[in-house]
């Protein structure tokens, strides 16, 4: 299983076979105008290759929220320019924030559209949790409508890239554990967390942080930078200049001769293969036998130099349809009660969020 990232679907995605999670950014690599617009046509074809098994619209990203960026020009190759459909010779720009709507239940719309022209594949969202009522509306959206994403990737805001600007990787957005919490409490408030699985990411670089995620209520997690580790990056913070000591972000070949492909894959792949059999191991310690009965009461958590308490007294777990009946945890309650006004389609418009 393999993301692409907003890059777009290359042929070294599609060549190998793999399982892909197409990532749809606000570029629309991959499926866009010359214009830089949403593409249905172009969406469709690419949408119903085989080996794409999911798409996912990605919203904002732990790295940078509300950031966007852009691919200088002489990063730009043949390779890259066809995968994303732009133009060599000119900076490629990914916008701060998505044409194709304005608001959570313009959102859930273009997800029923993708679904359609996809042929029914799963369609998500990603995105970095901010203010907290905004969340809430885009569940609210799809509790009202039934409609809406197959999944939600959160990603924490201590995501990183080197080509992010430091005070966004530092201090912008929501750590996992907190916006991964919320968003499965406001899938059960709902009560549609039965319908929509949950993905996470944010430094997931170990066995014991993919069992804490699973406790969360995470049903997968994916890892970006830890496999950026198994490749070789140092953390030289040279991404965007094309000057890569390791060989990784450039595209200077005699750079890219320090990544000797064979060698890196069989580290990635003994990594991934590691760090998985650890998790399961201490799924095992646990006395557990499959993911799902691991739950907030497993982790514990030092608070002072004496004393601990587990996840779930942290984040106590909302019951099924709470704030339909308006039984939530009241600060909850509160985010889910004044996200009413953000459903309407267009009321983000004005106010530029996402």
């Amino acid at each position: 299983f393999h993301n692409t990232g907003e890059g777009g679907l290359s042929k070294f995605h599609l060549q190998p076979g793999g399982d892909i999670c197409w990532n749809l950014g606000t570029g629309y690599f991959g499926c866009r105008t010359k214009e830089g617009n949403f593409c249905p046509e172009k969406f469709a074809e690419n949408a119903k290759k085989l080996q794409v098994k999911m798409i996912e619209v990605k919203l904002s990203q732990g790295a940078k929220p509300a950031h966007g960026g852009i691919l200088p020009a002489a990063k730009l190759t043949q390779d890259i320019a066809e995968a994303r459909g732009v133009e060599l010779n000119e900076d490629c720009v990914s916008p701060p924030k998505h044409k194709t709507f304005k608001g959570p239940m313009s959102l859930v719309k273009l997800c029923d559209k993708l679904r359609k022209l996809s042929a029914g594949k799963p369609i998500g969202i990603k995105l970095c949790v901010g203010l907290h009522i905004e969340l809430a509306a885009i569940v609210r959206a799809m509790k009202e409508s039934g409609s809406g994403p197959d999944f939600i990737t959160i990603d924490g805001g201590e995501g990183g890239t080197g080509a992010a600007p430091p005070e966004f990787s530092n201090s912008v957005g929501t750590p996992l554990v907190d916006g991964l919490a919320l968003t499965i409490d406001l899938l059960n408030g709902a009560g549609i967390r039965n319908n929509v699985k949950v993905i996470c990411s944010g430094k997931v670089l170990s066995g014991f942080s993919i069992v804490r995620n699973l406790s969360i209520g995470a049903d997968m997690c994916n890892s970006a930078r830890a496999m950026m580790f198994a490749l070789g990056c140092i953390q030289a913070l040279k991404c965007h200049t094309n000057r890569c000591p390791t060989g990784v972000t450039t595209q200077d070949e005699r750079l890219m001769a320090g990544l000797v492909v064979e060698d890196k894959a069989e580290r990635v792949f003994n990594y991934h293969q590691k760090t998985v059999n650890v998790a399961l191991e201490i799924l095992g310690a646990a006395g557990v036998s499959r993911k799902n009965w691991i739950d907030r009461s497993h982790i514990m958590l030092r608070t002072s130099g004496i004393n601990s308490s587990s996840l779930k007294e942290h984040f106590v777990p909302e019951e099924n349809g709470s704030l339909i009946e308006g039984k939530a945890k009241p600060a909850l309650q509160a985010i889910w009660d004044k996200s009413k006004v953000l459903v309407e389609e267009d009321c983000w418009d004005d106010r530029g969020i996402i």
